[in-house]
């Protein structure tokens, strides 16, 4: 346990110095030259929609610059009405909404193969449709695009600081995903920083058009429901196509975190049921160490209650991830500028091992449910 909990500090400890290597991005206000195509697949979202369109429609770039394509993956609430409305009241916007042409097992990914086949424009940035998009988010990636000749770039994404909640559990519940997600960013980040990049989020990235087509978008993992962004950064690493993350606080996009604990575990647990068909033996190699020292952490405590190791070999392996995830964390708040969400790191970290391995385990043998439709292991 010992040589496996120093494995996990040298681990987070590397990812840590490759944090540091991705240079934090600063906007240098360079005339806009590229032209985006930004895609959002949406299911049943009418609640979400407004915040997005809005936020969209209010992007400092110039409107023939980008255009916006919905995919109505068989909505059966209002959302489709919201996007109507919305594109009446803002005719100065380049705006389509079409229907997914469902072909595989991810309603996700055909939503987005429809869409970067009506797409006008080389540049295919990603967002969901319960996101908000920052008003330089365009300049950030124009800049970048000429930067760095990437035909992949990855952004950051941090959760909506909403009010209080009158229920103190649900408070604690957005806490705990905030400083988890926010150590995904952390690891996402620093494994870019390392130039072993393995995972990014849809919910902000960007691409080139010829480079997915080249690459023959999703196939080969299409009979996988999620993984439309992880999946294709994969694809164009074997390919040796160049890409890069954009660490600029004016690109970072904001999500709502999940409402229950019920929803919470169908996420995480559809997150971590791609995880078994990685390629990459950096990404098997962090996932497994993670799995491990959770699991081992979990197997100590109930070993120790029942007097069967001594305590002190479990404290020891608590207290070094303990202390390098909070450097890790810490780091990363700053970014995010959620530093005071730290104050609720003692807790969760006592609780996560429990959540991490539950998730993994759930994730090996059952299906989840997801936007009102059920997918099978």
């Amino acid at each position: 346990m010992i040589v496996l909990t120093l494995s996990y500090a040298v681990l987070i400890i590397a990812l840590l110095l490759g944090w540091k290597k991705v240079e934090k991005f600063k906007l240098k206000g360079v005339t806009p030259a590229n032209k985006f195509s930004i895609i959002i697949p949406f299911r049943n979202e009418a609640e979400n929609l407004p915040a997005l369109l809005y936020s969209l429609s209010n992007l400092d770039y110039p409107r023939s610059y980008f255009e916006i394509i919905l995919v109505n993956d068989d909505s059966e609430d209002n959302s489709l009405q919201a996007c109507f409305n919305f594109k009446q009241s803002h005719p100065n916007l380049v705006f389509s909404i079409i229907n997914n042409n469902r072909k595989t097992n991810s309603p996700k990914k055909d939503a987005i193969i429809t869409a970067i086949e009506a797409s006008r424009f080389e540049n295919i940035l990603t967002t969901d449709a319960d996101c908000i998009v920052p008003s330089k988010w365009l300049e950030a990636y124009n800049e970048s695009v000429l930067g760095t000749k990437a035909n992949l770039i990855a952004g950051p994404v941090s959760f909506l600081n909403g009010p209080s909640n009158k229920e103190k559990f649900l408070n604690y519940l957005i806490a705990f995903q905030d400083l988890d997600f926010m150590s995904l960013q952390a690891v996402s980040i620093g494994a870019f920083g390392l130039k072993k990049p393995f995972m990014c989020n849809a919910a902000n990235m960007c691409y080139k058009k010829d480079a997915f087509l080249n690459a023959e978008g999703y196939v080969g993992n299409s009979n996988i429901s999620g993984g439309d962004d992880v999946f294709l950064l994969q694809k164009f690493i074997e390919l040796n196509y160049p890409v890069s993350y954009l660490k600029s606080e004016v690109a970072i996009v904001k999500t709502k975190p999940q409402p229950s604990l019920e929803s919470l575990f169908s996420q995480r647990i559809r997150w971590a049921a791609k995880a078994t068909a990685y390629k990459s033996t950096f990404a098997k190699l962090v996932g497994l160490i993670v799995l491990l020292v959770n699991l081992f952490l979990v197997i100590g405590l109930i070993l120790t209650l029942l007097n069967k190791v001594n305590y002190e070999l479990v404290l020891f392996s608590f207290l070094i991830k303990f202390l390098v995830d909070f450097i890790l964390l810490y780091h990363s708040a700053i970014f995010f500028r959620k530093q005071l969400i730290l104050s609720h790191y003692l807790w969760s970290s006592l609780l996560y091992p429990f959540f991490s391995t539950t998730v993994a385990i759930a994730s090996l043998f059952s299906g989840f449910q997801w936007k009102g439709r059920n997918f099978r292991k």
